[in-house]
Formats: C-alpha cells, sequence, structure tokens
C-alpha cells in the first residue's frame, strides 16, 4: 500500500489567517465552551459547600500586609539559595534561534474547473491565503523557505520576531528540492540563525520546531529524531529523499521553518508530514539545504553575469578556486587555480555559499574587490561581473550555448565522489546544467537545469576543458544525432538529439 504523504501546506489553505484569533477553528470555541462552563460549576459548587458548612467569622483568618511581605522575603530568600531549573537548555535554544525566525503569509490565485447544469464547464479562480516559516540565513535579509509556501504567491508578506511587518522578493528557487530563497526588504542587519551540522545527527536526541504553525506566530515544540535518512514519495511527481523524522509537532505553517538541536542551531528545515499519523514529520537536512541554496545562487547569478571561475570548499577555510575561464574578468585580475578567497568587498568567506551570498547584490558590469591567499601571502584584487550577455565571448560558453543548447559550469569533487561510489563507476566528473536554451537541442530533449551532462557519444565531459575538446572535433561539427548522458537525482539517463552544424568559419 502506498502511504500519503503530503507537504505542510503544499496548497495555501483558504483558512489561514495572520490572526488567529480573528478566526478560531470550531473545535477550539467548544474547548472555550467547555471550560467556562467549567468554572461556572465549580463556582456553584463551592457556594453550595459554603452554604452547608455555615462557616463563620472565626473560620477567616485575615492575613496582615505585613505578614505578606514577611512570607514574600521568605520566598525570596529560598529562591536564592535553591537555584531554578526553569530555564532549560530548550528554553535557551529557542532564545538564541528565534529572533531569526520569520513567518510569511500571502495570498495566490487558483484555478478550479466547475460544470455548470447545461454540462459546460468552466475555469473558476478563487484568492486563497497560505503561511509558512523562513529562516534568515544573510545578515542583508536573505531567507530560506521552501518553494510550496513562496510558489506563485503575488506579495509575500512577512512578519519578524519583535512583530513589525515587511514584505519579501523571490531570489531563486529550486522546485525538485522544494527550497527558495527570498530577500527581505527593508534595512537590516537581520539576525541570522546559528548553523549545525546534519552529518553527525543521533536518534534520540532532542530537537525543537519553530514556525507558524495554523497561523500562531513562533510557535515552538520539541521532540526528538526519530529516525534518519528517510526517503518520501509525496505524489506521482515529487519526492523527498533522506530526511530527518522527527516527533516534534509540526503543522500547516511550520513549512519553510527550522528544526533546532538542543544548541540552538538549524539542523533541518520542516516539509512534511504523515497525513493522519501523529508526531511523524520529516525535515531536509541543514547539509543538503545548503548545498541546494549555494548551486541555485549560483545558478542565479550567472545568468546574471559572468566572473569566470569555479571553485570548492578549502580545507583550510575559505572558498578555493579550481578552474578558470581563459580571458575571464578573474584571470584577468590576477587569480590562479588553487588560490584562497577569504574576502569579498567588506564579506568574510569560508563557505561556497558565503561566496555566492557575497555577490548575489552585485550587479553587472561592478567591480569587486577580492582578497585571496596564495600559499603563505594575502593578495588583493578586483574582478568585474561581466553582463552575461558578454558570456559569448568565450568561444567555449558559445559553442555549447549554439550547438547544444545550454550554459555548463563544473559539477566539482562531491558529485564525483559520490556517483562513483554510488554506481561503482570511474566517471572523473561531469558539468552542471545552469541554462537552458528554448527549442534547442537540449530543450527538445527536456533536459532540465540542474541535470549533469556525464558525456557525448563516448567521450566523457568531466570538465570545460573536455566540452571544448569534443565541441571541436570534426564529427561534432557536422552536426551528428549525438547520443548524451546525463545525471538527474543521482540516476543516470541517456538519450539522443541533434547538434546544430557549426559553419567553417564559426570559430575564432
Amino acid at each position: 500500500m502506498r502511504f500519503n504523504y503530503q507537504n505542510i501546506d503544499t496548497c495555501l489553505t483558504a483558512s489561514a489567517t495572520s490572526n488567529p484569533a480573528a478566526s478560531q477553528p470550531a473545535a477550539l470555541t467548544g474547548v472555550r465552551g467547555a471550560w467556562v462552563w467549567g468554572i461556572a460549576l465549580a463556582v456553584i459548587t463551592a457556594m453550595g459547600a459554603w452554604d452547608t458548612a455555615s462557616a463563620s467569622a472565626e473560620d477567616l483568618h485575615a492575613v496582615s500586609a505585613t505578614s505578606y511581605r514577611n512570607s514574600a522575603a521568605d520566598d525570596d530568600t529560598l529562591s536564592i539559595k535553591r537555584q531554578s531549573h526553569r530555564e532549560t537548555p530548550t528554553v535557551t535554544a529557542i532564545r538564541r534561534a528565534a529572533p531569526s525566525v520569520v513567518n510569511l503569509h500571502g495570498q495566490k490565485t487558483i484555478r478550479q474547473t466547475a460544470a455548470s447544469l447545461a454540462g459546460a464547464s468552466s475555469d473558476v479562480a478563487r484568492q486563497v491565503n497560505g503561511m509558512g516559516t523562513g529562516v534568515v540565513i544573510d545578515s542583508r535579509g536573505y531567507v530560506v523557505t521552501n518553494y510550496h509556501v513562496v510558489e506563485d504567491v503575488y506579495e509575500i508578506n512577512v512578519t519578524l520576531h519583535d512583530g513589525s511587518t515587511t514584505t519579501a522578493d523571490l531570489v531563486a528557487s529550486d522546485p525538485a528540492n522544494d527550497l527558495a530563497l527570498v530577500k527581505l526588504r527593508g534595512a537590516g542587519p537581520f539576525q541570522t540563525i546559528p548553523r549545525g551540522h546534519s552529518n553527525d545527527l543521533m536518534v534520540g536526541e532532542p530537537v525543537i520546531a519553530i514556525g507558524n504553525a495554523f497561523g500562531y506566530v513562533h510557535t515552538s515544540t520539541v521532540g526528538i529524531v526519530s529516525a534518519l535518512h528517510r526517503d518520501i514519495p509525496v505524489n506521482e511527481t515529487q519526492s523527498y529523499r533522506d530526511l530527518i523524522q522527527t516527533s516534534a509537532g509540526i503543522n500547516p505553517g511550520n513549512s519553510g521553518g527550522p528544526l533546532l538541536n538542543i544548541d540552538g542551531e538549524i539542523i533541518g528545515v520542516n516539509v512534511a508530514v504523515r497525513v493522519g499519523a501523529q508526531q511523524i514529520a520529516f525535515a531536509i537536512p541543514i547539509d543538503q539545504v545548503l548545498d541546494t541554496v549555494t548551486d541555485m545562487i549560483i545558478r542565479h547569478n550567472d545568468r546574471r553575469f559572468v566572473i569566470g571561475l569555479q571553485g570548492k570548499p578549502s580545507r583550510e577555510g575559505g572558498f578555493q578556486v579550481v578552474d578558470l575561464i581563459d580571458g575571464g574578468s578573474a584571470q584577468r585580475g590576477g587569480l590562479k587555480p588553487g588560490d584562497r578567497i577569504v574576502k569579498v568587498d567588506e564579506d568574510s568567506i569560508s563557505t561556497p555559499l558565503q561566496y555566492a551570498l557575497s555577490v548575489l547584490d552585485a550587479m553587472p558590469g561592478e567591480k569587486l574587490r577580492v582578497e585571496f591567499q596564495r600559499g603563505s601571502e594575502t593578495y588583493e584584487t578586483f574582478v568585474s561581473t561581466v553582463p552575461s550577455a558578454s558570456e559569448a565571448k568565450d568561444p567555449v560558453a558559445a559553442l555549447a550555448w549554439q550547438v547544444i543548447g545550454v550554459a555548463v559550469r563544473p559539477a566539482g569533487d562531491s558529485f564525483t565522489r559520490r556517483m562513483n561510489s554510488q554506481m561503482q563507476t570511474s566517471y572523473r566528473g561531469g558539468l552542471v546544467i545552469t541554462d537552458v536554451r528554448p527549442g534547442s537541442a537540449a530543450d527538445e530533449q527536456s533536459i532540465r537545469v540542474g541535470d549533469v551532462l556525464l558525456g557525448i557519444h563516448s567521450w566523457q565531459t568531466s570538465s570545460l576543458a573536455d566540452l571544448a575538446e569534443i565541441l571541436q572535433h570534426p564529427e561534432i561539427r557536422q552536426g551528428p544525432n549525438a547520443k548524451f548522458y546525463i545525471v538527474r537525482r543521482d540516476q543516470t539517463l541517456y538519450g539522443h538529439m541533434k547538434l546544430a552544424v557549426q559553419p567553417t568559419t564559426g570559430r575564432r
């Protein structure tokens, strides 16, 4: 039997509201009514007991102001002697993380087909309210959330921890992994979420969820890590992989919010619950989230401008240059493979995500100050963000766009290690598709952004140099019906596409 899973708030619910008290569910009304009746019953019972006992004035003992003050002083003395246990690690963790959690809400239009009595059908549009949660990962206001929280939302409204409100703009998204990056409007700096790791989680360790549950902003719940590495099918077209299962209370509106460890560090992004179950919820591991968000930002930057370098994490810290485009801005600035970028303008760089974020606010044509280390020496240079239209000045990029219809970048060492480990292969690498030209050979074969090109014909495309050599091959220049190999979500696929014929004088 196939289990039925759902996103916490895949469909933006019409019942959502930013003021929960304005539209309480019927169940809460019943509870409130029973509670009021219980108070009334208690009062009636007390009155009956009073009458039966016929209490006299002698049974009453006045408490003087002096005796009350003395009692309070005694309580204070006791509290000094006895250390309070109320401020638990959970309290400290929530206090540490809560200021970087934001609540998202907005409207989207959905269309439904309605049938009339005459048998005709028509599209009926209606507005529905939705809600979700996000976490601030950069002090300039960049927030990570689930894609289904902001999908097709006309205006993303945000409530911050202090109760103030603003709006946000969608910057980049990855629907396949259900993640999105939005930017808060307004003056920063904004407090960022403390980051943990998900590669060392233990089943049974305590966790905390914070989110906009049913519109109740900044609701906190606790639980444990119930299981790790869960693969969850949502529907016929979407599934989640390698999730954290938790018993923390997760409800509609928690989507995109943080799952914290007991130190108040984010170790996951809450994404789904098991329909009809209790205390079975799931979160995307934070290591996976940060890798996906980094790729999202790099793709977004690549569409706006070209710097001309590829990099990877460095054990010594910083962002290590791996490859450079010949004649590109980074190469002209003096950078070489092996250099470690440690600062861009005023931003210190220790991870690929920080490097991607550091250039996210840059405009095409802007010069960036780059500080890098080569050996034991530290240098400074300036690189330009060349508008993407100038990408065609690079012969390899121009040919890939013309002949295949793709823009690419190296997939990196982590991809190569994972593929060789899982598939028992000897791939030397691959090229991530960052853009697909409409109407091209790649587009006709449904190649997507995020796919990794492994090879064309019998040749591996493990690097930009490999691709350049392949595209210059006489057989490829004639525009054959070429076999290609790609990886999509760790699954190797192949197909055939008709490559464009290259004019004999087309290359310089």
